[in-house]
């Protein structure tokens, strides 16, 4: 395939025929068997095995993609000083590309074309995603695939995308779904939404309609913001105004830590207590630490009535063999960011459920990778992914992958900030007071 083929998408020339066509991976081997006898795959050689990752390193939403690629970082640095899979190292070439969709499509030009990755993984965001999954489409002929993605939109889980794409986390509707149910069991029944207009705000607003449709309901009122331009510092009375005249019982919000957090700022500074709540995507830490050290200064509490879904178990939770290894790990290596990708805005976090999610993405992979044999290729790549039954991550739910299944978790956890950190929902009646 010529690079001005693939170009061709990004003026939408090639779109239409990249949607239109299914790939029947007819160059793979049975499912199940890993052909040994392939060519040497691209980005494997004697001694290394190469993986690409598009995400946001700098700009407003740089501590996505840094804390995703710490997490995972930890997990491979421990395996590379410990001799590698099959004595490959594993090395990552990380591009940013600002949570923006035209940089990170060409990000994946080059990853798979200059850089020859053996697959991608952890991109970060739905609206880069999005517009990146038909270049990937365009690759299936070369089997291409992507695994472990920071997002929870539901295009690449469903046609004609999903099976170059294998989902590790719950998606954003499950998280929704899972936050409707619990906040109409408290008595909420009028429901607000903020989100970012974009693919990713509309994803998670979805997940509500669908979650109030089930009830007889539908959303009260909605608010937006233009994704990249809500700072922290924002004023955002107009959306905030829109949502309390409705008179909801509950806001719930898709967005990044820097817009979500300013609509939580400018709410409790108008004197506004009505529970909000964020999905992981968010980047809970990050808003946590913005929203706290507001409130030192303004001596107001802008964490009450905050809860936050995640797809992975608390950080804290040590009695998971997973997140002891976890934290271990980051004490021992602390993986940084290469220095030309570093945001100076954004200082590392020494825990955090986006690390966390990066480390239990690594797990999977690497777990592929040794199934996949001292002889990798990419089809017998996503067939050790797709003999994943019941793996056991150590973090108290059994991952599976298979054929017809390209998500392997679909656990979703409630989190409320106690003492000046994420903890576990164990009350809700409590958690939703402000």
């Amino acid at each position: 395939m010529q690079r001005r083929a693939i170009l061709q998408i990004l003026s939408g020339a090639a779109i239409g025929g990249v949607l239109g066509r299914r790939t029947a991976w007819a160059q793979a081997p049975a499912r199940g068997v890993v052909d040994p006898r392939g060519p040497a795959a691209p980005g494997v050689n004697a001694k290394d095995l190469k993986i690409g990752m598009s995400a946001a390193f700098r700009g407003p939403s740089a501590g996505l993609g840094t804390e995703l690629y710490r997490g995972a970082q930890v997990y491979y640095t421990e395996i590379n000083q410990r001799g590698g899979v099959h004595g490959r190292t594993i090395s990552v070439v990380a591009l940013d590309d600002g949570n923006e969709p035209t940089p990170c499509i060409k990000n994946t030009i080059e990853l798979v074309e200059k850089e020859q990755v053996f697959f991608l993984s952890n991109y970060v965001g739905t609206p880069t995603l999005t517009r990146a999954l038909p270049v990937i489409k365009r690759y299936a002929d070369r089997q291409v695939i992507l695994v472990g993605n920071f997002t929870g939109a539901q295009l690449q889980r469903e046609e004609p995308y999903v099976e170059q794409v294998f989902n590790i986390r719950a998606s954003y509707r499950q998280e929704m779904l899972a936050l409707v149910d619990r906040f109409w069991q408290t008595g909420a029944r009028k429901f607000g939404v903020y989100y970012q207009i974009d693919a990713y705000g509309r994803s998670g607003t979805d997940g509500v309609a669908r979650g109030l449709a089930q009830r007889g309901a539908t959303i009260a009122a909605e608010a937006t913001y233009v994704r990249n331009s809500a700072r922290f510092a924002a004023d955002v009375s107009p959306a905030v105004q829109a949502l309390r005249q409705a008179g909801v019982d509950v806001v719930l919000c898709t967005g990044s830590y820097q817009g979500c957090g300013a609509f939580v700022r400018t709410a409790r500074d108008r004197g506004w207590t009505v529970p909000i709540s964020n999905v992981s995507f968010v980047g809970s830490e990050a808003m946590l630490s913005l929203l706290l050290s507001h409130g030192k200064t303004t001596g107001r509490d802008y964490t009450r009535g905050l809860i936050n879904s995640q797809v992975v178990p608390s950080y804290d939770d040590v009695g998971l063999p997973a997140v002891v290894e976890y934290r271990t790990l980051m004490d021992k290596h602390n993986p940084q960011l290469p220095p030309g990708l570093r945001d100076p805005q954004h200082a590392a976090e020494q825990l955090s459920f986006r690390s966390l999610e990066g480390f239990v993405n690594a797990k999977v992979i690497v777990e592929a990778l040794r199934r996949s044999g001292p002889s990798p290729t990419r089809a017998g790549f996503r067939q050790a992914l797709e003999s994943l039954k019941n793996f056991d991550l150590g973090i108290g739910a059994p991952l599976t992958f298979g054929p017809e299944r390209h998500q392997g978790l679909d656990n979703v956890y409630f989190t409320s900030v106690v003492n000046g950190r994420w903890a576990p929902v164990s009350d809700w009646a409590a958690a939703v007071k402000v």
